[in-house]
């Protein structure tokens, strides 16, 4: 075997140095505030029978789909789902991609075109700004949730198709921004407006069915980005939007056209994880209960200042420096609390954090005690 490259050696001893390389961690036994899993419906065992009975009395007794979907694999799975989920979140279609990294890479690589302008926020997801590198249109960033500042760059292109993307909650700061203001801002300057709604999805709405979808804001949004590995529990992705969007990516979006598609069985679970939503709100209310109670506890604990200010399912203390956010986050983990450590490059220098994700099945105690730790470790 021939050695490895010793640029590459040097990028990893230098991650060492910095004390941010990254290894794949052993699963937790801790208690989970850690996981995407908003609602628990990953490990919910009323989805996987429902979905193995689902599969059972369509005949779909087949471990793959075969091919891409537009070849062999766009089994019926894929119409009867893509509808009740354009249903769900009332749009007039639904496009299902095999994750949510796939269906940012797709549409911003294959929608703006050349001359096109895309204005995305300085905090957008590494699979948007991934997909705006390969896009063949300019790209440039906005100061985040700063619409002044957006408005500005509108101002100086005027001239040109211009697309605006962010989303509707970040998910290393667990904020939101304005969206009505972002709507009449778009509109004011007939720009295309797209949200990436993955840590939405499940946690805002009557039944989980976003953040723009609880502001009734569906019908004035381009194209919304739905991603089903955090509050669905399961894996892939919908792009919501027009017919004629749905048929462009059909056409032209690469992540789409050249990849098998999902298994049936993938699909099927997709498709319960969405009855689920549309018949059961316990799980839901719980999680609003959690993520105010976890608000009121730092407020009383006086650790207000550490955090990012969300009302979402993702909570961040601002701990600067990889070595000593690893640090708080060991010492949590070792009282029983799986509580993950953000580090530099993942943030900037100096934004390093321990990242909460709440969840629908922590009790009341566990978030009380978590908190109360942190309170000793930092001050």
């Amino acid at each position: 075997m021939r050695k490895f490259p010793k640029n590459l050696s040097a990028k990893l001893e230098n991650r060492k140095q910095n004390n941010a390389l990254r290894q794949l961690p052993l699963s937790s036994k801790g208690i989970d505030f850690a996981s995407n899993d908003y609602l628990g419906l990953s490990k919910l065992e009323t989805i996987f029978h429902e979905t193995h009975r689902y599969l059972i009395d369509n005949n779909e007794i087949q471990n793959g789909a075969t091919g891409s979907r537009l070849l062999s694999g766009n089994h019926k799975l894929y119409t009867q789902t893509e509808n009740f989920i354009a249903q769900f979140h009332r749009s007039e279609s639904a496009l299902i991609f095999n994750s949510g990294y796939d269906a940012n890479i797709g549409f911003f690589s294959s929608l703006p075109q050349k001359g096109d302008l895309i204005i995305f926020d300085e905090l957008c997801h590494a699979s948007i700004r991934d997909g705006i590198q390969l896009s063949n249109a300019k790209g440039y960033k906005f100061n985040h949730n700063d619409f002044e500042d957006l408005e500005r760059l509108i101002l100086r292109n005027q001239n040109t198709v211009i697309y605006i993307v962010t989303e509707s909650v970040f998910s290393m700061d667990g904020d939101t921004p304005h969206l009505e203001e972002l709507v009449h801002l778009s509109q004011k300057y007939n720009c295309y407006l797209v949200i990436d709604e993955a840590h939405a999805l499940g946690v805002f709405g009557e039944k989980g069915e976003g953040l723009v979808q609880n502001l009734n804001l569906q019908d004035q949004v381009f194209a919304r980005i739905m991603t089903f590995g955090k509050g669905l529990g399961c894996h892939g992705a919908a792009i919501l939007g027009s017919p004629e969007l749905r048929d462009y990516l059909v056409n032209f979006s690469r992540s789409f056209i050249y990849t098998t598609g999902l298994s049936p069985h993938s699909v099927a679970t997709i498709l319960m994880g969405y009855h689920y939503l549309d018949k059961e709100k316990q799980n839901i209310a719980l999680l609003r209960e959690n993520i105010i109670h976890f608000n009121q506890e730092k407020n009383l604990l006086g650790l207000k200042q550490l955090f990012v200010r969300s009302k979402s399912a993702i909570q961040s203390a601002i701990i600067p420096g990889n070595e000593n956010v690893k640090s708080i986050a060991q010492k949590l983990q070792e009282k029983g609390f799986d509580v993950k450590a953000i580090l530099s490059p993942t943030v900037p220098e100096g934004q390093e954090r321990l990242r909460f994700c709440l969840h629908s099945f922590n009790s009341k105690e566990e978030i009380s005690e978590v908190l109360r730790l942190l309170s000793t470790f930092v001050f």
